[in-house]
């Protein structure tokens, strides 16, 4: 078995331990004599005490490999090899999972998977696998009512899923599926120009304007129509939540069966009623991830609201001259994260054009963690609200660079906002960008967004599988990383090869 690609030691033991016993084996049959001087009744039975014991031992050393199995994968891709999310899935079962798997059995993406799925089965066993070829075995495939090859069915407890892939992550994350004893619906707010759930799988810009900055300065003029987040709806409901919109305005109330609100980059300002629903959701025990990009003025309930949650929006932007993407300082990048359930397992994320949030007194029974914060050498500068810019000149006035020092991006508070209420949970990040089809595939953005949508539905003590999002092939590099390569190769290698140069001259000279 593997956990990251590395051989379990007690099962490669028992590999070794049948090795042992067949070399032993063969050794004591070389040694045995041949003539015992029993005669002929006592020389059969002599022979056969050696056949039986050596059958014996051949047998047990074999049953013990089989119950020991252990699996070794030789390429170079590891593509023989689970996962190592998907292997800490199976290993967190404590109920019994059934997969049903259907392949075509001259289809080598289907074998993989089948193969795939025989290691995790393995692995655990409160996991059984099934693997069945639609071809030879029609009657089985008829009576679970599936029509397709590469279809998993996977049931626990009475419930059941269906599965279409060859991925063990997608198969994985129907393991968590069907253990899951409730609906988890997140509810996407709109009526404020937010990046809409229904957004196209690209975006659009006004590029003769803004060059196609992601920064401060091209936040007035990004389309927000195209500039959905319609693939963060795919991947959570890939992850089995239900996502609805929710129009505060004419709704007037959070429905209860809203797991999650998400406020995805709002540009306008609330009304009064709608800030006042989102408060007597969260003191009813809800969870929300708000999203408040650069320029959205909140009204005063909401201003009051955040205070309590433990923050204040600043209308300002952060610029961050040590970590930043390509030559963007606008484009903020984190690569060290405060401890929280949220941020364990995250490696790098970016924020296009990000604003700080300045730390408060929460209310009594609130507890806040920030998440996220920009290097030391970061600062910050102000801009103008969004309701106040427009496309001709700059939008915000000229300032002077001050006040060098880490800024807070995001935190992540729980607790109670009224006596005897249940907890809520709620996370806010002062930037929406990163959550947009632009930006939520590449490095750990979409890892971020959904390890917070599982904290604040309560399911972060559970393995997050990562959903795979498919994206154009590029490399993405923070600012260090562009001018370490550019000294590298540009500088470095070049005079290496001339200081080469230079001493085979000066020896044969």
């Amino acid at each position: 078995m593997h956990e990251g690609h590395a051989v379990e030691l007690p099962a490669l033991l028992w590999a070794a331990g049948w090795l042992v016993a067949v070399l032993v084996l063969f050794a004591v049959a070389l040694r045995l004599p041949l003539a015992t001087g029993l005669g002929a009744i006592g020389s059969r039975l002599y022979a056969a005490g050696c056949v039986v014991a050596g059958l014996g031992v051949w047998m047990l050393a074999n049953v013990a490999l089989h119950l020991n199995d252990t699996h070794i994968d030789v390429t170079r891709e590891k593509v023989y090899t689970p996962s190592a999310t998907a292997m800490a899935v199976v290993d967190e079962l404590r109920t019994p999972v059934h997969i049903t798997y259907f392949y075509r059995s001259d289809d080598p993406i289907g074998q993989r998977a089948r193969n795939i799925l025989e290691v995790m089965g393995r692995r655990n066993p409160m996991l059984t696998v099934l693997t069945v070829d639609p071809d030879k075995q029609p009657e089985l495939a008829r009576r679970e009512g599936v029509r397709l090859y590469n279809a998993a069915i996977v049931e626990a407890a009475g419930r059941r899923v269906l599965i279409q892939g060859t991925d063990e992550a997608e198969i994985a994350i129907g393991i968590q599926r069907v253990l899951r004893t409730r609906s988890l619906t997140v509810c996407f707010l709109e009526g404020h120009g937010e990046f809409s759930m229904d957004g196209f799988e690209f975006h659009t810009h006004l590029e003769a304007v803004a060059n196609h900055s992601h920064g401060e300065a091209s936040s007035q003029i990004i389309e927000t129509a195209g500039h959905g987040v319609g693939r963060v709806r795919r991947v959570l409901e890939a992850q089995g939540y239900v996502t609805r919109k929710l129009v505060l305005v004419t709704a007037g109330t959070v429905p209860a069966d809203c797991t999650v609100v998400l406020a995805a980059n709002p540009r306008t300002t609330f009304l009064p009623a709608e800030s006042a629903a989102l408060r007597s959701y969260l003191e009813a025990g809800g969870n929300a991830l708000l999203l408040f990009d650069l320029g959205f003025a909140p009204e005063a309930g909401l201003s009051r609201l955040l205070s309590d949650l433990g923050v204040r929006l600043e209308q300002q932007v952060v610029v961050d001259p040590l970590s930043h993407y390509q030559r963007d300082a606008e484009m903020v990048a984190v690569t060290g994260y405060d401890p929280h359930p949220i941020t364990r397992t995250l490696s790098l994320t970016f924020f296009p054009g990000i604003r700080p949030l300045a730390l408060t007194k929460p209310a009594a029974g609130v507890e806040v963690i920030p998440i996220l914060q920009s290097s030391r050498d970061s600062y910050a500068r102000p801009v103008a609200a969004a309701e106040a810019r427009t496309t001709e000149g700059s939008s915000a006035p000229a300032t002077q660079v001050a006040d060098v020092r880490p800024r807070v991006l995001g935190i992540a508070a729980e607790g109670t906002l009224a006596p005897g209420a249940p907890p809520f949970r709620a996370v806010v990040i002062g930037d929406g960008d990163f959550a947009s089809n632009s930006f939520l595939p590449y490095m750990a953005n979409s890892d971020l967004l959904v390890a917070a949508v599982r904290w604040l539905a309560r399911e972060e003590r559970g393995t997050a599988v990562r959903t795979r999002i498919p994206v154009p092939p590029m490399i993405l590099l923070t600012g260090a990383q562009s001018r370490w390569l550019f000294i590298f190769i540009v500088i470095l290698l070049p005079l290496t090869v001339i200081a080469i140069g230079g001493v085979v001259w000066w020896r044969r000279r």
